[in-house]
C-alpha cells in the first residue's frame, strides 16, 4: 500500500485539476509496481521524449491534450534535446514538415512551464543538484551523471515518469533513492592509460554490456575530467542500462559489496572494443557532443579545426546557453570557417540524419557509436577526435 500525504491524496482525488490527478496516477501505479511505500518530493525534473522522431504525432498529442487539461509543472523542469537547432534548421537541412511538428511538441511543453534548455548536459549551464538531492531525471546519461558524478538521487526515468514528477513535485521512493540500491557488486580494475574522450566512450560501451543494469565500479583510473566521466557513464547507459557508477577516489561515493565480482579491463580490451566500433570508412559527416559539449570540449574542437581544416563536414552539438558563450568567446567562427557547425538544442541521435542525406557518420562517444547505429541506421566511424577528422 502507498501512503500518500493530504496533498498527494488531493492530487489523486482530482481535486488539484484532472492533468495533475492523471499525473498522480501514474506515480502511484509506479510506487505499486515496485513496491514503494510513499512519495518523496524532488527538487527538479529533466523530460525526455522531446524529439519529434522519438515521440511523433501520438507523443505531441498526448502533450496538447496536457495543456487543454491546465497542466503545470510544480519544480524546475527541463527538456532533453530536441529533433533540431529550433534556429537553423534550415541551414541543416531538416524537413520543414518535421520542424513544424518539432514546434509544436516545444510549444506544448513550454505551456506547461517547462524550460526549453533542450540539452543532456543541464550540468553545464548551472543546473548542478548537491549530494543526497532527491531529483527526478529522464534522460539516461544525465541520470548517469547526476547520481555518479554529483551524488544526487534518481532512477532512470521514462519520460511520462519525469513529466508527472514535474507536475506533482514529487516520485516514488524507490531503487537508486535508497542507500541500499547505491552499492556495487561489479568491480573493474583498468589496466590501461585512458586519454582521449574515445578511450572513456570504448571502456563505458564494453562495461556497459557486462553490467547491464548493475552499477560497476573503476578502479585505476588516476584522474578523469567531468567532460570524460560524462562520456564514460554516457556510454554504459547507452550499451546497457546503467544509472549509477563509482570511480575509486574521484566520484563523490564508492560503495562495494564484499561479494563483488571483480574483472581487468586492458589495452588489449580497449584496442578490441575500438575496433568493433569502427567502420573504417571515410565518414560524410563528424558528430561531436554527445552528451552536449563542454565551454571547453568546444575550446579543444575550435583548436584543433583553427590550425587545419577537416576532410568532411562536422557538428560539435551543445546546450543553447553553452553556445551563446561560444559565440561571445569567437569559437563559434572559427569553427565555422573551418567548415563546421556548432549545433544547439539537438543531436546527432534524435535528428533526423537518413532524412537529411547522411549515411555514415563518425564520432568519439560510445553512445553516439551505439545509437547512431541501432536507431540511425548508419554506418559509425569511430576513435579520437584527430582521427576521425581528418580520415
Amino acid at each position: 500500500m502507498v501512503i500518500l500525504s493530504d496533498k498527494e491524496q488531493k492530487m489523486f482525488d482530482g481535486e488539484m485539476g484532472e492533468a495533475t490527478r492523471q499525473s498522480m496516477e501514474i506515480l502511484i501505479a509506479l510506487a505499486k509496481i515496485y513496491n514503494a511505500k510513499r512519495m518523496i518530493p524532488v527538487t527538479s525534473a529533466q523530460v525526455s521524449g522531446v524529439s519529434y522522431k522519438t515521440i511523433g504525432d501520438a507523443g505531441l498529442e498526448y502533450l496538447e491534450d496536457l495543456v487543454q487539461k491546465g497542466a503545470k509543472v510544480e519544480i524546475p523542469t527541463f527538456l532533453n534535446p530536441a529533433g533540431m537547432d529550433i534556429m537553423q534548421w534550415k541551414k541543416m537541412n531538416v524537413p520543414e514538415d518535421f520542424a513544424k511538428k518539432q514546434i509544436k511538441i516545444l510549444d506544448a511543453y513550454s505551456k506547461i512551464g517547462i524550460m526549453q534548455s533542450c540539452t543532456c548536459t543541464p550540468y553545464f549551464i548551472g543546473i548542478r543538484p548537491k549530494k543526497g538531492e532527491h531529483i527526478a531525471w529522464a534522460e539516461s546519461s544525465a541520470v548517469a551523471f547526476a547520481n555518479s558524478v554529483l551524488g544526487a538521487r534518481t532512477n532512470r526515468e521514462g519520460g511520462p515518469s519525469a513529466l508527472a514528477a514535474a507536475i506533482c513535485g514529487v516520485t516514488p521512493e524507490y531503487g537508486l533513492h535508497l542507500d541500499e540500491s547505491r552499492v556495487s557488486n561489479f568491480v573493474v580494475d583498468v589496466k590501461c592509460d585512458l586519454k582521449t574522450t574515445a578511450d572513456f566512450g570504448a571502456l563505458g560501451y564494453a562495461i556497459g554490456k557486462l553490467a547491464k543494469d548493475n552499477p560497476p565500479a573503476f578502479t585505476g583510473i588516476k584522474i578523469a575530467t567531468e567532460e570524460q566521466l560524462k562520456v564514460l557513464g554516457a556510454s554504459m547507459a547507452a550499451s546497457g542500462s546503467v544509472a549509477l557508477f563509482f570511480v575509486k577516489g574521484i566520484t563523490p561515493e564508492y560503495n562495494i559489496a564484499s561479494d563483488a565480482e571483480k574483472i581487468t579491463f586492458t589495452e588489449s580490451d580497449l584496442k578490441t572494443t575500438k575496433s568493433k566500433l569502427d567502420t573504417g570508412e571515410k565518414p560524410q559527416l563528424v558528430t561531436l557532443g554527445c552528451p552536449h559539449a563542454s565551454i571547453n570540449e568546444i575550446k579543444q574542437v575550435a583548436e584543433l579545426v583553427g590550425k587545419r581544416k577537416p576532410t568532411c563536414e562536422f557538428w560539435v552539438c551543445t546546450a543553447r546557453k553553452t553556445k551563446e558563450t561560444a559565440d561571445k568567446l569567437g569559437y563559434t567562427k572559427t569553427i565555422e570557417t573551418a567548415g563546421g557547425k556548432v549545433v544547439a538544442d539537438t543531436c546527432m541521435v534524435v535528428c533526423p540524419l537518413k532524412d537529411m542525406g547522411y549515411d555514415i557518420t563518425g564520432t568519439n562517444s560510445g553512445k553516439a557509436a551505439k545509437y547512431l547505429q541501432d536507431l540511425c541506421k548508419q554506418r559509425v566511424v569511430f576513435g579520437k577526435l584527430e582521427e576521425i577528422l581528418y580520415r
